[in-house]
């Protein structure tokens, strides 16, 4: 990456964050009902047995309302887990209460379940099965542009992910807040970028 690209980078994080930081609890409280029920309306959340969601952190789209719907409908909910070597993965939660502070105090599910211990269900491969459908990744991010493409915290914890795990970015959904939207943003060819975006 060059220092042109870093610093462009560097720029539209505090930007964008400063202004995710100064919304309201009312604005926030909106915004979490709002992807809330466009999510559960939409087709792929519909369709999907499995979810991988994350944790809301500080001033980002709060999910806690989502995880507790999708897991009682039933599906397999798993959100990251920071592991050493700059890793990431995914591990199954059954109760939102398991989650603990982990890495930068981000809640964190046990690491018990990963998601490879149901690598050979199909819906994980993103296959049909009966009246299972694919996985469902939510992401979240610090920035988005109108293409579509995604700025995220500046570790690469999720271009590392999906460039490992591409089947992923098919059902694969950014969220934020509407602040959130930029005209455009620098990005490189390891910038793995969601295939859709709503912002609320």
């Amino acid at each position: 990456m060059s220092e042109e690209t870093k610093e462009r980078k560097r720029y539209v994080r505090q930007a964008v964050l400063a202004r995710r930081d100064a919304l309201s609890q009312e604005a926030r409280r909106r915004a979490a009902c709002l992807i809330t029920e466009r999510l559960l309306g939409h087709q792929w959340f519909y369709r999907a047995d499995i979810l991988l969601c994350y944790a809301s952190y500080g001033s980002e789209l709060e999910t806690g309302e989502l995880i507790r719907e999708a897991l009682r409908l039933g599906k397999q909910v798993f959100l990251p887990r920071v592991l050493p070597g700059h890793r990431m993965d995914f591990f199954q939660i059954d109760s939102p209460e398991e989650l603990q502070p982990g890495f930068h105090g981000i809640l964190e599910p046990p690491e018990l379940h990963p998601y490879r211990e149901i690598a050979e269900n199909p819906a994980l491969r993103g296959e049909e099965t009966g009246p299972g459908g694919p996985a469902l990744m939510l992401m979240p991010g610090v920035a988005y542009d109108p293409y579509g493409n995604r700025l995220g915290y500046g570790g690469g914890y999720y271009d590392r992910y999906l460039e490992a795990h591409p089947r992923f970015l098919t059902y694969s959904i950014g969220i934020g807040h509407s602040c959130q939207l930029v005209e455009k943003l620098p990005v490189e060819e390891t910038d793995c970028k969601p295939y859709q975006v709503i912002l609320v």
